[in-house]
């Protein structure tokens, strides 16, 4: 509302009123909550959710806040990708001819990247019920060709298909965050030098067997 928090109604003064076209409590289920709405330029919202039960409430705000976060991402970064598993393809294809041009070890390492970056289309593929690597082939194909690089999984179809052209899009720095920190998680593990195994921890029975049975002592007083 505009409105600013005074600690005494003695120090109230008309630029600390705020403006709001309606100021009402309302019962909302077992509880009273006040709303207020036609703010101008207002600085916060909420997001009232109901549900039935309430793992479909929470479930319902998990997917709010991603989608949330998505546009404030979007906001601070105005940069889109092509969705379906398209950005991977292209990343592999392009890694591919770069090994063509590095000699010795370095050329399988990257040639093993390029395998592991398309592991998002083919795990696409494969959630939606579709044969991974007949779509995997036809991605590398379309890629291959003019504007492919927009080339993706449709997961309701099956089709390879311009995801610009479905509105399938994904923002860059999400993508870029996600390369980075399997970049750095696989740096790590490259890192370790040797693995020290814990053997298993052996327990002593409080009781004696004996003859395949257990025999225990009973003191009384």
């Amino acid at each position: 509302t505009g409105a600013r928090i005074v600690t005494s109604i003695e120090d109230l003064a008309p630029k600390d009123l705020g403006e709001a076209e309606l100021v009402e409590e309302r019962k909302v289920a077992d509880e009273k909550m006040v709303f207020i709405e036609g703010c101008k330029e207002p600085k916060a919202v909420s997001i009232l959710i109901r549900g039935g039960l309430e793992k479909a409430v929470d479930e319902a705000e998990r997917s709010l806040i991603d989608a949330l976060s998505v546009v404030a991402d979007v906001i601070r970064e105005p940069y889109i990708l092509p969705g379906g598993g398209a950005p991977e393809v292209e990343v592999a294809k392009e890694l591919r001819e770069f090994a063509t041009t590095v000699g010795g070890r370095e050329q399988l390492a990257i040639e093993a990247f390029a395998n592991a970056v398309e592991v998002v289309p083919r795990t696409l593929a494969e959630n939606s019920g579709y044969d991974a690597i007949e779509i995997l082939m036809r991605l590398r194909k379309a890629h291959k060709e003019e504007d492919g690089w927009k080339v993706g999984i449709n997961v309701f179809t099956g089709d390879v298909t311009d995801m610009l052209n479905l509105n399938v899009v994904e923002p860059l720095s999400v993508k870029i965050q996600a390369l980075k920190s399997a970049v750095e998680a696989n740096a790590m593990i490259l890192r370790i030098d040797d693995i020290i195994s814990a053997g298993k921890i052996e327990t002593k029975e409080s009781g004696k067997e004996k003859g395949g049975e257990k025999e225990e002592s009973t003191e009384f007083d």
